[in-house]
This record gives structure tokens, C-alpha cells and sequence, in this order.
């Protein structure tokens, strides 16, 4: 993997990440989250239409759902799914930390119980890399430990301590199974400014090619999350990819890029498309509410998706009234293609030293309409 920043703007910053098989992805960059192989409604080609150059699949489910040696077997996930873009894979350590009453954390893993019918399952740092070497994606996560917010200093010092430990482990792993996927570590340490430094100098000492930041969107609301990427900023290597994970809104995309992060991925614009909110250029329009039941106008006239170039507010609220699956896909293929664009157009206010201008311009717009962010 290789990764070289183009160009600057304050500590934003626009990059080439080089994959394997020569793939490249533009940064900043959103990835669609496809959770089981899919982004929920779409088909791969949607999403080269729309210009994705990576996805999100989570581990966790995968493993469980329908095996990982099933999906070796087909060849991978790009074979499996018919994807020819960029996959990364999450190790699965937040959804375990969402069963935090179906799991056990020791030094060895963590042992957790299938949400799906109740099985005993245990992710060590080594299962855990065969597990996503066997899914085949190009960039693969160590496996760490995410505490709750608001958690005990003491709790999130241990959970530091056992991430540093385990990405060690990882990379040991990884290491012996040698082929040509990425191994990013996660940067964890809570809200607390001491445990996130101690979190990422650890890391760093064993020169991974890349660093994610987990941990975040967990509650703790975005000015504290915002106060935990400014102090990463200035630790994390400047030469290798920044990934914060699972946050992706509008806002955040702004917020994150501005602090020097560079990769994210967010489930959030396809689950909140499919209850019927939109992404817009004046802010979130809630398709469903019946003052849009004689609304003639495109969902966001300033936006070319198939849904706004062909259909009107009345006639997706109509879908969603109906309970046609037409909606659920119209209004996915709207939400992603709104983040996509939003990233070009903070790219190109990078390269042309705007950045901060185009912000304040988004921002103003953006706000203006009936949901603010």
C-alpha cells in the first residue's frame, strides 16, 4: 500500500492511497457501509455508477453469517460479491463491544455470544487476523477494545493497555499469513486527552501503514470528539492515511477533514434513508411528512442522483407511504451520492486553498433548512 498527500490546505489535506492490484482511492474519502456483503439495497454496479472507490463489510457478521471459510472459498469478497473496488474490513470489535452483555474480555480475546441464536464464539488478536485474511479485503483492522462513554479512567487505561497489546498480536499474525493486505491499528484511549496520546504512540512504534481512530460516536457528542482528533493531529504520522470510524454525517465530514483525517465510513446516510430522511443541500427533508403530498419539486433540485433528476418529493413520500421498495432504493442512491459529492466538492476546495470559505458557504446553506444537523 502506498500513500501520498497532494495537496493542503491547513492541516486538510487531499491523497492518493495506492492498493493493492494498483487501486486507487482518492482522499478524503466516504466509504458506503455494506455490512453483509451489500450495501442494503443497492447492487455493486449502483455503486460504481455512483463512483465508490471502497466499502465497508464488517468481520463480526460475516463470520457468523455465512462464514468466512465460505466466503474463502468463493475467493474472497470482491469474487463473492462481484466488487472490483476497494474493501476494507472492521475486525468486528465494536459490534462485540455493543453485546456488552453477551461478552467477556480477557487478555487472551474476548468471548461473546451470537446475537443470531445464542452460540459461544472467542476473537483472539490471531483468529481474528485469519478470520479477516480469509474475507480477503485490501485493508483489514486490528482487533481492539471500544469502551462506552462516560467509562471509568481506570476502564479506558485497560482498554488502551489490551488494544496496544493486541495490535502487537495482529501484526505478529498477520505477519506469518502473509499476503498483500493492510493492516491498520485503532487508536483508542475514550475522550481522555492523556489515554488517546499514550493509545497512538504505542501504535505508532510499530509502523503500521495506517491509523484508524475508533472509539468515537459513541455519545459523546461531536465538541468533545472533535477536542480527541485535535490532539491526535499532531501524533499521527503525516505520511499514513487517517481513518475515523464510524462517523460520517455531513458535519462531521467537515469537522474531521479540518482536524486531518482522511478515510470514514458511516452507516447513518443509508439507515436514515431508508425511514425517508434525506440528505439536501438546505439541510435533512423528511420525505414522509404530509407537507411534501403535493410537493412537485426534485427532493434537492442542486443534486443530479437518479432520484432527484427523475421524481418528486410527493412521489418518493407516495413510495414510502405504499411501502414500495422502491423508495428504500431511491432514497439510498440519493444519500450516497449527496456524501459523495460533498467530498468533492471539500476536495476541490483543498486543492484550490478555499477550504475554510467553503465550509463557512456548506455550513450556512446547509443549515438553513427545516432539520439542522
Amino acid at each position: 500500500m502506498r500513500f501520498k498527500v497532494t495537496h493542503t490546505d491547513g492541516n486538510a489535506r487531499v491523497g492518493k492511497l495506492t492498493l493493492r492490484g494498483n487501486k486507487v482511492i482518492n482522499t478524503p474519502v466516504f466509504m458506503p457501509v455494506g455490512t453483509q456483503a451489500t450495501v442494503k439495497t443497492l447492487e455493486p454496479r449502483d455503486l460504481q455508477s455512483l463512483g465508490v472507490e471502497i466499502l465497508l463489510s464488517n468481520a463480526y457478521h460475516l463470520y457468523l453469517r455465512p462464514g468466512t471459510e465460505l466466503i474463502h472459498e468463493a475467493g474472497g469478497l470482491h469474487r463473492f460479491m462481484n466488487w472490483p473496488g476497494g474493501i476494507i474490513t472492521d475486525s468486528g470489535g465494536y459490534q462485540v463491544f455493543s453485546l456488552s452483555d453477551l461478552r467477556k474480555i480477557s487478555d487472551h480475546g474476548v468471548e461473546f455470544t451470537s446475537h443470531l441464536d445464542g452460540s459461544s464464539h472467542l476473537f483472539t488478536p490471531e483468529s481474528n487476523m485469519q478470520l479477516q485474511h480469509h474475507l480477503g479485503a485490501d485493508i483489514i483492522m486490528a482487533l481492539d477494545v471500544c469502551v462506552a462513554y462516560p467509562s471509568p479512567q481506570e476502564e479506558v487505561k485497560k482498554a488502551v493497555e489490551l488494544t496496544s497489546a493486541w495490535a502487537r498480536r495482529c501484526l505478529q499474525a498477520h505477519e506469518k499469513l502473509g499476503d498483500s493486505q493492510s493492516l491498520f491499528a485503532i487508536v483508542q484511549g475514550g475522550v481522555l486527552p492523556e489515554a488517546r496520546k499514550a493509545s497512538a504512540k504505542d501504535l505508532i512504534e510499530l509502523d503500521f501503514p495506517g491509523y484508524a481512530i475508533g472509539g468515537l460516536s459513541v455519545g459523546e457528542g461531536p465538541i468533545l470528539m472533535n477536542q480527541v482528533l485535535d490532539v491526535l493531529d499532531p501524533i499521527l504520522p503525516k505520511a499514513k492515511p487517517r481513518y475515523l470510524m464510524g462517523v460520517g454525517t455531513p458535519t462531521d465530514l467537515w469537522d474531521a477533514i479540518a482536524r486531518g483525517v482522511d478515510m470514514f465510513d458511516c452507516a447513518m446516510p443509508t439507515r436514515i434513508a431508508r425511514n425517508g430522511t434525506l440528505y439536501t443541500s438546505r439541510g435533512r427533508l423528511v420525505v414522509k411528512n404530509a407537507a411534501y403530498a403535493r410537493d412537485w419539486n426534485s427532493p434537492d433540485p442542486e443534486c443530479k442522483c437518479p432520484l432527484c433528476a427523475q421524481h418528486s418529493r410527493a412521489y418518493l413520500r407516495h413510495l414510502f407511504n405504499t411501502h414500495e421498495i422502491t423508495a428504500l432504493r431511491l432514497s439510498t442512491l440519493h444519500n450516497l451520492a449527496f456524501m459523495l459529492n460533498l467530498i468533492e466538492i471539500i476536495k476541490k476546495s483543498i486543492k484550490n486553498g478555499t477550504f475554510t470559505e467553503a465550509h463557512k458557504a456548506f455550513m450556512a446553506k446547509y443549515r438553513s433548512g427545516d432539520i439542522p444537523e
